[in-house]
């Protein structure tokens, strides 16, 4: 039975953080000469916040890469989750060299004031500077369209939940540089109006406080997944129901699952098989349910079935009907169609399709 290969989204990832961090690197000097020109807040603490992306993306780049290292001797389920280690630093530089000067150098401007130069330079900047951050982000954008529609999500689920975390960081920073530069733009504009500095100070402010959101965000996702996280809910719904589908099969005892890499799951089970089943008969049966989730969920890398009588536990799971029943009661008593958080999308229901997990 030959097993089907999902699409790596591998090389697509790399090429959308590569785009990003060449237009933020480029982006980055030229504020950092207009801010210097102007003497603007605001325009310094752009320059900060293309030089926090830039660093966060070259990171990033290395997150991706080190993610894709195949198994060794010494890590045998791989490197993936050396990919959301690297992208936790990332963020942990858009935390410290984004937020942090562009927070601080705002506030000293609001207390001590500053003189503005010519702002002429500074308005071409944001401008070009806008122009480029959109061409990154459509890029962005793209992929994660395409990702969603894969999926059957919309792109702001698939943004919230995927273990991509590459692809969410460019998302999300991105998104937070076209919102810093219009907020530096009108903190300008403020200034030319009213004379007063607190315009450009506060606009430095708030571009910090709109990284800080970014970083912690990315922080908490990435931190989440390092630690172990298990799988979406409703990919272990899932899994569960193809276990138990099986005649073999009395109920499934526990269910364990984590996230290995961005699309790289580990499943482990306690199963508890019929009695007539033992020997080289339940050897069969569980390599068999073993390819079958493979084969169903291309991202499901390693399998652990311990067989386990049902009396192991205090409780045991419901059989294949037993568990739709109660997958439709809760649909109606939640409102909610559980195929929408979190579930593996892309299969359908159809035996012939890949899936992966949205985190």
């Amino acid at each position: 039975m030959s097993a089907k290969t999902e699409p790596s989204g591998g090389n697509e990832s790399f090429l959308t953080v590569l785009v990003a961090a060449g237009v933020n690197l480029v982006i980055a000097i030229a504020k950092l000469v207009a801010g210097l020109i102007s003497g603007s807040s605001a325009m310094l603490s752009e320059a900060a916040h293309s030089a926090a992306d830039t660093v966060t993306e070259v990171l990033l780049l290395v997150a991706v890469r080190r993610s894709e290292h195949p198994a060794d001797r010494r890590h045998p389920f791989g490197y993936g989750k050396a990919g959301f280690f690297w992208a936790l630093m990332a963020a942990g530089a858009t935390l410290v060299i984004g937020a942090g000067f562009s927070i601080t150098h705002g506030v000293h401007t609001i207390r001590y004031g500053e003189e503005l130069g010519d702002l002429h330079v500074s308005y071409i900047v944001l401008a070009v500077s806008f122009v480029l951050e959109t061409i990154s982000f459509v890029r962005a954008v793209y992929q994660v369209r395409r990702e969603a529609a894969r999926w059957s999500v919309s792109p702001g689920r698939y943004v919230a939940r995927t273990s991509d975390t590459a692809v969410k960081a460019v998302v999300l920073e991105d998104s937070a540089a076209l919102i810093g530069i219009l907020i530096a733009a009108l903190g300008l504009l403020g200034f030319q109006l009213t004379g007063s500095p607190l315009w450009d100070g506060a606009a430095s402010v708030m571009i910090g406080l709109l990284l800080l959101g970014v970083a912690l965000s990315l922080i908490r996702a990435n931190a989440s997944l390092l630690i172990g996280q298990a799988a979406p809910a409703g990919l272990q719904r899932e899994i569960r129901e193809e276990l138990v589908s099986r005649p073999e099969v009395e109920s499934v005892v526990e269910l364990l699952t984590m996230m290995l890499g961005p699309n790289d799951v580990l499943v482990a089970a306690k199963i508890d098989f019929g009695d007539e089943y033992t020997g080289g008969r339940l050897e069969e049966v569980a390599d068999q349910m073993e390819r079958r989730l493979s084969e169903r969920w291309p991202s499901i890398t390693h399998v652990f079935l311990d067989p386990t009588p049902g009396h192991a536990t205090g409780h045991r799971a419901p059989r294949a009907t037993e568990a739709a029943g109660t997958l439709g009661t809760d649909r109606e008593e939640s409102g909610v169609d559980p195929a929408e958080l979190g579930r593996v999308i892309g299969d359908g229901g159809r035996d012939d399709d890949a899936g992966r997990p949205l985190q």
